[in-house]
């Protein structure tokens, strides 16, 4: 579903008693970036998962399913302990985790590099400091939390990469970590951009999104997002 920001959007902002004000604050437009010159080659082999942090996760992993070779999408908390996983207390800022998807690929159909380069280009924007458009704190930081070596490698020669390249206008502040646990949030923030599309957040922040991907990256692009709320997860 496609919003005109000039006509129902302000009228959506307003009933949800969102200030327009604040819906200025959203994130910037997507940067159309090169791929990673350092990659995994795409090959048969068993499913891999990468883990995000890019600001609030409902567009992350709205973004992500809408990618080909993705075969699931789970929005939840990495960088802090289980016993504080839960959206309250992440909430407060002071958990250190931060809202992320665990993203389960086929390493035949789409490589680790360019699920970054999405991630990069459209999902967020990596030069701002614990924050993503409107919402603010260290919980919508920029993180790549790396599951072995290989992930770190492509991840830090891809930010030096863009940097050297001058790929945004400010450097990127996206962190390089390595996963300490992923940890799901709860059934309400799954699949939310694809089963709420006339939230007014949403439909600000996060639908856009979806619109960049498929313009800017379009061999990349599916239609039919695959979605937790289908059961296991696959796509048909």
């Amino acid at each position: 579903m496609k919003f005109a920001r000039s006509s129902i959007l302000p009228t959506l902002l307003a009933i949800a008693g969102v200030t327009w004000q604040l819906a200025s604050c959203a994130a910037e437009a997507p940067v159309n970036i090169p791929p990673p010159a350092v990659d995994n080659p795409k090959q048969a082999g068993p499913l891999q998962t990468a883990v995000l942090s890019g600001g609030c996760f409902w567009g992350v992993q709205g973004v992500f399913e809408h990618v080909k070779g993705v075969q699931k999408v789970v929005s939840g908390y990495a960088g802090g302990n289980r016993s504080t996983a839960d959206y309250e207390q992440v909430g407060t800022g002071t958990t250190g985790h931060a809202e992320s998807v665990q993203i389960t690929f086929d390493p035949a159909k789409v490589s680790y590099g360019e699920l970054l380069q999405v991630f990069f280009s459209v999902a967020h924007d990596p030069t701002q400091l614990n924050r993503q458009g409107p919402d603010v704190g260290s919980q919508y930081r920029s993180v790549i939390a790396y599951s072995d070596d290989t992930q770190k490698h492509i991840a830090t020669t891809y930010i030096a990469q863009l940097n050297k390249a001058g790929a945004f206008s400010r450097p990127i502040v996206t962190k390089v970590d390595p996963l300490r646990g992923f940890y799901e949030a709860e059934s309400y923030h799954q699949d939310f951009l694809a089963l709420n599309p006339t939230n007014p957040y949403i439909a600000y922040n996060d639908l856009p999104k979806i619109a960049s991907l498929q313009r800017l990256f379009p061999d990349y692009y599916t239609d039919h997002p695959v979605l937790l709320a289908a059961g296991d997860g696959s796509r048909k």
